[in-house]
C-alpha cells in the first residue's frame, strides 16, 4: 500500500482500495469515522455513517462527517432502495444478532456490500484451544468468553459456505494477516483459513437471494 493510505488501518486501506472515486457510501458502525473520512478527503465519495456508541458519533460530527447515533439493524430499514453505491459493515459481522437480515438490507439500500471479520480458524485460536482448553483470546479478539461483544465465530470457510447457501456473489475477497490496529500488513494467499487474521470480501445479490 502507498503511503497514502498508512494513516487508516491495514484492513480499512484493503476496502478504500475497493472504492471508486464519487461513490455513494453508508459505513456501518462506522467508530470514529476514519474510513469514512478518509474516502471523502482521497475519493470525494458522498458518505454517511450509522455508529451505536455515542462519544464516537460526538468526534464522527467534529470531523464534519453525516453520521447517525442508533442500531445499525434499525437504523438501515430507513433508507430507501439503492441510495448507495457501497454499504460497508466493517469488523462488525461477528457481533451481529441476525447476519443474513442484515446483509439483505444492505444489499436492498446499496448495490454492493463489503464485509469483514476476524477469521476464528487461524492456527494461533486453533493452538491456544488444544493446548489449553480454553476459549482464545488473541489481539483480534481480545475479549473473555463473559465479557465480549462477539457473538457469532465465523471462519473464511464458514462465510463462503454462508454465501453460497443464501445466494450471495462473492465479487472480491481478500485474506490479510495483521493486528486490529495495525496500519501495515500482508494479504496471504496460501492456506488463507489457517493463516489469515482477517477476511474481507465485497458481496452483491446473486441468484436466488432474497430481496
Amino acid at each position: 500500500m502507498s503511503d497514502a493510505h498508512s494513516l487508516i488501518r491495514y484492513d480499512l486501506q484493503i476496502i478504500a482500495a475497493w472504492i471508486e472515486p464519487g461513490s455513494r457510501v453508508l459505513d456501518l458502525g462506522c467508530g470514529e469515522g476514519d474510513l469514512l473520512q478518509h474516502l471523502i478527503n482521497r475519493k470525494k465519495v458522498v458518505g454517511a455513517g450509522i455508529e451505536h456508541n455515542e462519544e464516537k458519533v460526538a468526534r464522527c460530527i467534529e470531523k464534519g462527517l453525516s453520521v447517525l447515533q442508533g442500531d445499525i439493524n434499525q437504523e438501515i430499514l430507513d433508507y430507501p432502495d439503492h441510495a448507495f453505491d457501497h454499504v460497508i459493515l466493517s469488523q462488525t459481522l461477528q457481533q451481529v444478532y441476525a447476519p443474513a437480515a442484515l446483509i439483505r438490507s444492505m444489499l436492498r439500500v446499496g448495490r454492493r456490500g463489503i464485509v469483514s471479520f476476524p477469521n476464528f480458524s487461524h492456527w494461533s485460536l486453533r493452538l491456544q484451544l488444544l493446548l489449553t482448553g480454553r476459549a482464545p483470546v488473541s489481539r483480534q479478539l481480545p475479549y473473555q468468553w463473559h465479557d465480549t461483544p462477539n457473538i457469532r465465530v465465523i471462519t473464511l470457510t464458514d462465510f463462503r459456505r454462508f454465501a453460497a447457501e443464501v445466494g450471495l456473489q462473492v465479487l472480491k475477497e481478500a485474506a490479510i494477516n495483521t493486528n486490529s490496529q495495525d496500519r501495515f500488513g500482508r494479504i496471504t494467499k496460501v492456506l488463507p483459513n489457517l493463516r489469515a487474521t482477517y477476511g474481507i470480501y465485497m458481496i452483491a445479490a446473486g441468484k436466488g437471494f432474497p430481496s
